[in-house]
């Protein structure tokens, strides 16, 4: 904290440097050895960044009686996350006891605050409120996919402390409000998740209805032309003949993103192979295979890359947003999944695209249940929309609230 930083505060209160006021800051210890009869360690996954601590799941490492001495936890200690990202690090949460021993990695250092002067909840809560407000981001030091803060510079940081019995009566107001917050936060990812899970449902209840059983199967190849795009090289990045085209990151869920189009080279072979025309049904290959949407001529020209499948229908044997609204349901229930791959990286080959059975009802019919899910799917984005906007407002609480904690104003 700078000295711009530092604010006026309320009478009673007073500037002081958290290592003035704490009695102890202890990192833990290292190790990369396991014993299902060990000591419970704490690691970074059981921190969250809301001061949350959680040990329903943890690993436990071979200890002597002098380590757990050592490095036992007591409730009240204050776990500050001393290594992570550099968005991560400085999370920090309360500890309130356990049925046994545990003790803490490397990656922690165990704050005990001094009990004349400071109580930890306060503690925790303060340092909770300057890793929202990106404190430690600016005093880690960096190395490639990892961050570090030095006891020296966080036991140099300035902690605004007012009376204990101030400290307590805040540490209590703010357990309480944070609390329902936490309620309300889970509560609305809950209505978040739940709207999330509709699309599928809307596409399992017609595609795998009693009605759609009867539908005559036909290949995918059968129905439509299937190209996949063309492949990126060097030698297409000349700009003699540069064109716009579409990447995998610019189809998405029933629309197309086209803030960042990029540009190759095309022959005038290649115009007429790659060419996009109204109606077709562009397939991401990779990354979220089936992820798809309907081009409407939004570029004219334009073209794509190998990371996509165009599906052009066959003398209108199927309407494409019928068709998108099928493989959605392939996406979603992981049918493109293959289990035998010798790859973790997902993708959906032309070959197993072109061999998908699909039902096929009469193209009225297709367009009428396209319709039907274009409503339904519209509805949901709506609903997700507010109930996204409602859990950013939720999640933005807690700042505000520790901001007016430390200012006084509570």
């Amino acid at each position: 904290m700078t000295e711009n930083d530092i604010l006026v505060l309320p009478d009673g209160w007073r500037w002081v440097r958290l290592g003035d006021v704490v009695a102890e800051a202890l990192p833990g210890f290292a190790s990369g050895e396991r014993d299902p009869k060990g000591v419970v360690q704490l690691r970074m996954n059981n921190l969250d960044t809301r001061g949350n601590l959680s040990l329903s799941e943890f690993i436990r490492v071979p200890a002597d009686e002098a380590t757990i001495a050592r490095y036992q936890l007591q409730a009240g200690d204050v776990m500050f996350n001393n290594t992570n990202s550099v968005e991560l690090v400085g999370k920090t949460a309360l500890f309130f006891g356990y049925t046994e021993p545990v003790v803490y990695s490397n990656h922690f250092t165990r704050l005990r605050a001094k009990p004349d002067q400071l109580e930890p909840r306060y503690l925790a809560s303060w340092i909770l409120s300057q890793w929202q407000s990106h404190t430690f981001e600016r005093i880690c030091n960096r190395w490639i996919g990892q961050s570090a803060v030095k006891n020296d510079k966080l036991l140099g940081l300035k902690i605004p402390l007012p009376p204990l019995d101030e400290q307590r009566r805040i540490a209590a107001i703010l357990t309480h409000q944070l609390a329902v917050v936490e309620r309300a936060r889970t509560a609305a990812h809950a209505q978040l998740e739940a709207a999330k899970a509709l699309p599928a449902a809307y596409l399992r209840a017609v595609f795998e209805s009693e009605e759609a059983q009867a539908w005559p199967l036909r290949s995918l190849d059968s129905l439509c032309e299937i190209q996949l795009g063309k492949m990126l090289s060097p030698k297409s990045k000349t700009g003699l003949r540069s064109r716009p085209y579409l990447r995998n990151t610019n189809v998405q869920w029933n629309r197309f993103d086209l803030s960042d189009i990029a540009e190759m080279d095309f022959s005038d072979q290649e115009e007429r192979k790659f060419a996009l025309r109204e109606g077709d049904l562009m397939v991401c290959e990779g990354g979220e295979p089936g992820r798809s949407a309907v081009w409407a001529g939004e570029i004219a020209p334009c073209y794509y890359q190998k990371a996509l499948h165009r599906l052009r229908p066959i003398n209108n044997s199927i309407d494409p947003h019928f068709l998108m609204y099928r493989l959605w349901l392939g996406a979603f229930s992981a049918e493109f999944f293959d289990s035998q791959a010798k790859t973790t990286i997902a993708h959906l080959p032309a070959v197993r695209l072109a061999s998908l059975k699909v039902g096929v009802p009469s193209l009225s019919d297709q367009q009428h249940i396209a319709a039907r899910l274009n409503e339904q799917m519209a509805s949901v984005e709506c609903t997700r929309q507010a109930l996204q906007t409602q859990l950013d407002s939720i999640n933005q609480l807690p700042a505000a609230l520790l901001r007016q904690a430390f200012e006084g104003q509570l």
